[in-house]
């Protein structure tokens, strides 16, 4: 090598390693990282996905200091469920998420099962100061040699708290706060602050039913009463409970909702969450509702919860889009299970009857790209077949008075998935039986039927979103819900819109925007 080709390299290198070490990575990594993160075959682009293995149930949902904090079950072994962890993630907008540590660990008491965290903003737990107050977790505890053992006491529960906004968490050395005297299915801690009584209360659910409790210090707790035994589904065990106030929109008037979970016995099979509204008095939570409430008709939306000290008091929801049935078998390699999207709760008085509304977050616009509205008018028992290229990663919406229409989102190989409203039966049906692999589990090829007795007679609106590997569609703003997974062997390329019945109709406003990626 002579001298010339010698001082080349030099200089070459000495360039290389300057700009280098100027961005901290090297151009060519980043930029491979960049195109090869969160693109394996089905991976939700604008849902919260773990960056590997399995997870279930979200936790921990809190609001502190300008940060969304998303916990969740969490397996960091394996795509199937193991031993429970609590996972963890950040928002500044519950778009854009940020992965973070793993934030509980099993320890001796067992296994760290579902729950919730609060801000301790007086300090009534002692664990922080009224200038920094913590972060308090209340979970399960699962000690899986209890269970193996054939006992009845092996779920209690305990607390952990953080003082540097849930970067780190130390566990209670006196856990579990609250034992078990024998109840097999004793779970799922959801904690508030009550207002009116100043004290902490605990939804907790005990096998088919309810427990409420209360506490001045998050640390020793007194059971007040219970819930349920003879009201609601009762086809499985009650998880994941929420108690909440909302306002009934129009109005002055406040009623509580109370979120309860079940698996199995949701209407169209498996998991399921049901809700119940009525009063709260501090100490009991009573209703005179007679009739089974769904928050979401679909398949894939449980163990739901909402945030607790979400500005302006939003009662803001997040579900696991999965299903007891079928998830440890749904077709994915290197991670398993999404959330929905973050949904904002309302309450309704819809003839006489109070119906809970849930709908997309407002931030979710932030990354949709909004093409022009037109009108399509279809012609009686005629179809019109619009061609996309964004349909697996999309919104569709539109405004129509019509009860009588079926879409129908299919690619080149013949799988479809269809969403068809018969206002005669006054049911919409969600088919997914040639949606794209199916034959993973027998119940996932399903039909399935959500009834839509109290839709307006005049204008609504049809809003869906579609993500690689979901299908979740908003009727009337969130009347009407359906959450569902998919799995196309390809992407889906048509869309086909028919009318079902004589005359023709319009949709009025219609898009399909694309929705770009949040990783």
């Amino acid at each position: 090598m002579n001298l010339p080709t010698r001082l080349l390299v030099f200089i070459l290198c000495f360039t290389t390693l300057i700009s280098c070490k100027n961005k901290d990575q090297k151009p060519e990594v980043a930029a491979t990282v960049k195109t090869d993160y969160y693109t394996e075959p089905y991976r939700p682009q604008f849902h919260f996905t773990p960056e590997e293995k399995w997870m279930n149930d979200p936790n921990g949902m809190v609001y502190h200091q300008g940060i969304y904090h998303l916990f969740y079950q969490y397996y960091p072994e394996d795509i199937v469920w193991g031993p429970m962890h609590w996972g963890h993630a950040t928002s500044k907008d519950l778009v854009h998420w940020e992965h973070k540590p793993i934030a509980l660990f099993p320890d001796r008491h067992g296994l760290i099962f579902s729950g919730s965290a609060v801000v301790d903003f007086a300090n009534t737990s002692g664990f922080g100061t009224e200038d920094n107050p913590p972060l308090v977790a209340i979970f399960t505890y699962h000690l899986m040699e209890g269970e193996k053992a054939g006992r009845k006491d092996f779920q209690t529960q305990g607390i952990a708290y953080s003082l540097d906004n849930g970067d780190t968490w130390t566990k209670y050395e006196g856990n579990p706060v609250i034992g078990n005297d024998g109840i097999k299915d004793f779970r799922d801690p959801k904690v508030f602050w009550d207002e009116v009584n100043h004290t902490w209360i605990m939804s907790l659910v005990a096998g088919d039913h309810l427990q409420l409790w209360n506490s001045d210090n998050l640390k020793e707790w007194t059971k007040l009463s219970e819930f349920g035994k003879d009201q609601g589904a009762h086809g499985g065990v009650w998880e994941c409970p929420d108690l909440f106030p909302l306002k009934v929109e129009g109005s002055e008037e406040e009623k509580w909702v109370l979120l309860i979970s079940m698996n199995p016995g949701a209407p169209n099979g498996g998991s399921g969450t049901q809700y119940f509204v009525g009063e709260f008095d501090g100490e009991k939570f009573t209703t005179d509702q007679t009739e089974v409430k769904w928050i979401d008709w679909g398949t894939d939306n449980y163990a739901g919860v909402t945030y607790d000290n979400a500005p302006k008091k939003e009662r803001i929801f997040i579900g696991w889009m999965s299903n007891w049935s079928y998830a440890r078998d749904t077709p994915t390699e290197k991670w398993r299970s999404a959330m929905t999207v973050p949904r904002t709760l309302s309450l309704r008085k819809i003839n006489g009857d109070y119906s809970l509304f849930n709908y997309p977050i407002k931030n979710l616009e932030l990354i949709i790209d909004e093409t022009d509205k037109k009108e399509i008018t279809v012609a009686g028992d005629s179809k019109e077949i619009l061609p996309s290229e964004n349909l697996n990663q999309s919104e569709m919406k539109f405004q129509t008075t019509t009860k009588d229409f079926q879409l129908k989102l299919s690619n080149s190989l013949g799988e479809e998935v269809l969403l068809t409203m018969f206002g005669e039966e006054k049911q919409f049906f969600l088919d997914r039986t040639n949606s794209g692999k199916v034959d993973f589990q027998d119940d996932f090829a399903s039909v399935q039927i959500m009834p839509v007795s109290d839709l307006p007679e005049g204008e609504y609106e049809v809003r869906v979103l579609i993500d690689h590997s979901s299908i979740e569609v908003f009727i009337n703003k969130g009347q009407y819900v359906m959450t569902a997974q998919l799995f196309p062997s390809e992407n889906y390329s048509d869309l086909t819109i028919e009318n079902l019945g004589d005359a023709a109709f319009a949709l009025e406003g219609f898009q399909v925007n694309a929705v770009k990626r949040i990783w």
